[in-house]
Parts: C-alpha cells; structure tokens; sequence
C-alpha cells in the first residue's frame, strides 16, 4: 500500500524576486526588494530610497529566468516536477500598485510561463504575495499600515485570479506572513508589508494594524477567487519554527506555549475566521487598536483558505530563566529567551537540523486546523563545490531532504496527516532572501553566478538533481 497518494505534488519552490530578473523589463516597476543592496554572511542588506547606480542590486539579474524560463522548466520537466511553487511579481502587473489597469505585457509573461509550465504537465502554484510589493505603495502609502493597501491587494489578485482561471489551481496569499513580527530584523517587515518603523511608533500596536489589513486583503482575496472559480485551492502561507520548551519544568512548558501563540496567530485567524482569545485579551491588556471596522468580522468569516502552506528549516528551544540563555544564539527565532538545543547539529549557518521537527509540525498543525497541508518550502543551504570531473557531489543536501521527506511520509503514513506536496526550496540556485548572497545555495541546479553578480549563468545539475527524480518516479518509496 502506497504510504503516499498517488496525485501528491512533487515539487520546487522558488520566488520571482529572487530568480526572475528583468527588474526593469516588460513594463515592470520597481518592487520593494527593488531596492535591497547585497549583504553577506553576518551583514544584513541595506534598503536605498530608489536604485542607486553605485550599490549591486542581486534581484535585478536574479537568474535571469526571465529570459531563459523555457531552458529552466525544461530542466524542471527532466527532474519530473509535477508542480513549481513561485510568485506573480505584482510590479509586473501593477507596477506602482493603485493603477486601475494591468500592464498586459506582464500578464502575457505569466500565460507564456503557465502555459510552458502546463505543456510539461506541471502545475503551477503561486504566491500572489512573496516580498515583491510595490515600491511606490511602501513610499507613498506606508505600505499595509495604509488600509487601502488592502484594497489594491485585493484588486491585483482578482485581476490575476481572472486572467489565469483556467491554468492556474493552487494560490496563496502572503508568504510567510508572520515573520513579520520579529522586531528584530527589519528586513522582514519591510519585505512582507511594506512598513519602516519608526522611533515614535508603538511598535506593537503597528505591527497588529498592519497584520489585520493584510488579514483583510487575504480574506477578501479567497473569497473573490471563489467567486471567479470555486475549484481553486486559496491557501494560506506561514513560517513554522516550532518551539520546544527547554525541559519538564512547568515554567518552561508554559514559556513554550506562551511563545508559540506568534506562530498561530495568523493560521488561527486564516483558518477559523475570527481572532483567538489570546490574542483578543492582549488586544484589551496592552490598549492595541489594530484598526478594527464594522463588517471586519464578516470579511474573515468568509474569507477562511482551503490549506495551509508553509515552510520549515529548523525548530527552537526556550528557557524561562533568561540568566541560563545563550546570548549569541543566531537562531533564536527572534526570541529573547532562547538556548541551543543540545540534541541536534546546526548547518554552516547555524540553522537547527531537525527532521523530527517536521513531523512533529505537521501533527501540531493538521490536529489544530483539520485542513489538508503543504510543504512548500524546506531545504539546506549550504556553499557548493565542483569536482574535479566538473560535478557536484551535495550528498549533505541529499542527506537532508531525505530525512526531512521521511519525517514527511511518516506524518501522513503513520499519524493520519493531509499532505498535499512537497516542494523544496530553491530548486534551482537563486539570490539569497536574508543576504542576496549566491554563495548560500539550495538548488539541485547550480546556477554559475557569483556573490559579486560575476559568472556565465550556465546550469549544472548536481548529485541531488537524480536523486529527488527517483524519490518523485517512485513517490517516495525510495529515498
């Protein structure tokens, strides 16, 4: 007996900002990833007012799938893909955001892209939202502080949902939604909504507006592309960094679970259609207007998605007693009261390599929600070296995706879990979200293209390019 369904979706993920370049081709404007300068390991990336002709701009080439779609999806259909994730960048279709017209001239990029797509019997599955907002609605809106923001979301997306009914199924609405709420790094905020904080804002209280415009425009989103085609699959998309609690110690269970409402928040409201008592009773202690109107509630009642994406690279540990906490602990999750958790191995950049973690995830989830889920990103990054014999041997990468696609068919052989698909992240090489390094790679294509943008752009497969066609010829039967 197949431990996996036989229609279960094999597949890649990538972001249109991060691969597609042709940042100022085909009528495109400039998004707010537009205007991120390379960083490197350790160096966060710098966010310019407009294009500076003197700063190196990764995004702008990406890889250049812009122009070599057609080569790529090839090398899709070899690796036997049965669906790619990746995005429509808005700023192709709306290049500032509040025109009342599409630019046809993007929207013709995406039926060319589909229909490519489609020809190799690959399903298209796209973010209608993946770090590639306007630049012109951060600058003269304030991006989704700006309730309208909302509106013009919502009309981008019924504007694609229409255009593409027939070749597209599966959407989703904002990528990694909650990351947003990590103070601490900035760029996240940025990225997803649009927003800069300043010193005079109560910097909760903004962070809960904006999430409820965007819980707004995801709702009225769904609901629209019901209307437009009641067999599409809205889902929404979420980062899940699960948190264990350091030990038994009851402090430490309650600190876990405490913690763990951030990561629900949205998923909780996306999926149920209200928001959850936890978060209503912050709401009352802490004084948090987040910009509630009469019929809101409605809006989210019928706006509730059909699944729930999400990605998944490492899980994190907390301690209530903050004297005991590693303080130079990168991979904290933006969580002051992390420890490292001594049970597990960390990767060159210091992400936590938990497989278990996986599992444990898709239980937490499917058993919160009861909706079918799906893996859309997971994968290692790591740095690349040819061999003498001009291949690459990533048997690290191999190791795992293997442990983690496991852990995946354990969940829904062994615990009862809907998994729709699998599709790890950066199948191909692209710039790197956090830095806009390429040297970080997690494709099974390497792409040859440098941290300084040098490099003939040529694509090799890697050992792992085989690999994951014989787990997808054989539906994970052989790992």
């Amino acid at each position: 007996m197949a431990k996996l369904p036989q229609d279960f979706l094999w597949g890649g993920a990538l972001a249109a900002n991060q691969f597609e370049g042709g940042y100022d081709k085909g009528g495109k404007g400039l998004s707010v990833i537009d205007v991120m300068t390379a960083g490197a390991h350790g160096k966060a990336r710098e966010i310019t007012q407009q294009v500076d002709p003197n700063k190196y701009y990764p995004n702008h080439v990406g890889i250049d799938f812009y122009n070599r779609y057609k080569e790529d999806v090839k090398l899709f259909s070899d690796m036997g893909l049965k669906c790619l994730r990746t995005s429509i960048a808005w700023t192709r279709i709306f290049p500032n955001g509040d025109e009342s017209e599409p630019n046809e001239e993007g929207l013709q990029f995406y039926d060319d892209l589909f229909d490519e797509l489609l020809k190799y019997n690959i399903q298209p599955v796209i973010t209608l939202s993946h770090f590639e907002m306007p630049l012109h609605l951060a600058r003269e809106y304030g991006g989704f502080r700006n309730r309208k923001v909302a509106d013009f979301f919502a009309h981008f997306a019924e504007t694609v949902f229409k255009r593409y009914k027939d070749k597209v199924k599966y959407w989703m609405t904002f990528n990694e939604i909650n990351n947003q709420m990590d103070t601490n790094n900035p760029i996240f905020l940025w990225t997803n909504s649009g927003v800069s904080l300043t010193d005079e804002d109560n910097k909760q209280e903004v962070l809960y507006q904006v999430a409820h415009n965007e819980l707004i425009a995801s709702a009225k989103t769904v609901k629209v592309g019901k209307e437009i085609n009641p067999d599409f699959e809205i889902g929404a998309m979420i980062s899940h960094v699960p948190i264990y609690p350091y030990s038994c110690n009851p402090q430490d269970i309650m600190e876990a679970e405490i913690a763990n409402r951030l990561r629900f928040f949205f998923p909780d409201v996306h999926v149920r259609g209200y928001y959850p008592g936890y978060a209503t009773k912050m709401f009352e202690r802490e004084h948090i207007d987040i910009g509630w109107r009469d019929g809101d509630d409605e809006i989210l009642r019928k706006g509730k998605v059909d699944y729930i994406g999400f990605s998944y690279y490492m899980s994190t540990v907390v301690k209530h007693d903050n004297e005991t906490v590693i303080k130079d602990n990168i991979v904290n999750g933006g969580l002051p009261n992390s420890i490292e958790n001594p049970y597990i191995e960390k990767s060159d950049w210091g992400w936590a390599i938990d497989p278990v973690g996986l599992r444990y995830t898709l239980n937490t989830l499917y058993n919160r929600y009861q909706i079918p889920l799906f893996i859309v990103e997971n994968g290692f990054g790591a740095v690349d070296e040819f061999e003498e014999d001009g291949t690459i041997q990533d048997d690290y990468r191999i190791d795992y995706l293997r442990e983690h696609i496991n852990a995946a068919i354990e969940a829904v052989d062994q615990d009862g879990v809907e998994l729709m698909g699998y599709t790890p992240w950066g199948i191909i090489d692209i710039v790197s979200f956090t830095t806009g390094e390429m040297k970080k790679r997690y494709g099974l294509i390497h792409v040859d293209r440098d941290n300084e943008g040098q490099g003939t752009l040529e694509r090799t497969k890697k050992a792992s390019f085989d690999w994951y066609r014989n787990v997808i010829e054989s539906n994970g039967e052989s790992l």
